[in-house]
């Protein structure tokens, strides 16, 4: 584990992406446990796209146009509806008065879905990690999987941290219909943001 790594891993992960959103999102619409449980979530959809590296299908999304696109597009469509969402008062930024109120299963499907239809980690994962897997290393799945699991539990530290830091805000807000609309108004314009970002976006 070098500090190179360590320190790349950090700056890809704290960077604002539909994760971020989505936890941030969850802070202040629902309190500090859904931010936690959002960011365990988005760590959990992270899991596919290191089975499918193993597995040799992230190197089939990797060199295929069409198998990108398509993930690509269907990411695009999810962040358009959550950007709809995050508008509409009863959608994912519903404003709760008590915390928690938002099913969790709902939170942990919309915070996986989201990483599932990044094309994005799955090229991290056959691009980026190989490059600090010795090539004499013996057991190279095994170093594999050690570089995700730093990976990973970077994620869920530094997404939870946003989300708590989300959640600390709830109480200036909540009390505040003009800050709730702009609030609303600015997820969903960084969602939209996203989805043309990841539209644009060449393998």
């Amino acid at each position: 584990m070098t500090i190179e790594f360590l320190l790349i891993t950090f700056i890809i992960v704290a960077s604002p992406g539909t994760g971020v959103i989505y936890t941030l999102a969850a802070g202040l619409a629902r309190g500090g446990r859904a931010s936690v449980l959002a960011a365990f979530a988005c760590t959990l959809g992270i899991v596919p796209h290191l089975v499918a590296a193993m597995l040799g299908l992230a190197a089939l999304l990797h060199t295929s146009a069409l198998a990108y696109d398509l993930v690509k597009y269907a990411g695009v469509a999810y962040l358009l509806w959550m950007a709809w969402q995050s508008l509409r008062e009863e959608g994912v930024l519903k404003i709760e008065k008590t915390p928690d109120a938002r099913p969790p299963l709902r939170v942990l499907v919309d915070g996986i879905l989201i990483n599932i239809l990044n094309p994005k980690l799955s090229i991290f994962f056959v691009a980026f990690l190989p490059q600090f897997i010795p090539a004499a290393e013996p057991q190279p799945l095994v170093r594999m999987l050690e570089l995700s699991g730093v990976f990973m539990a970077m994620t869920f530290a530094v997404f939870a941290l946003y989300g708590l830091f989300a959640a600390a805000m709830r109480a200036h807000v909540i009390s505040r219909p003009a800050v709730l609309r702009w609030m609303r108004r600015t997820f969903a314009a960084a969602f939209v943001a996203l989805g043309a970002r990841l539209a644009l976006q060449e393998r």
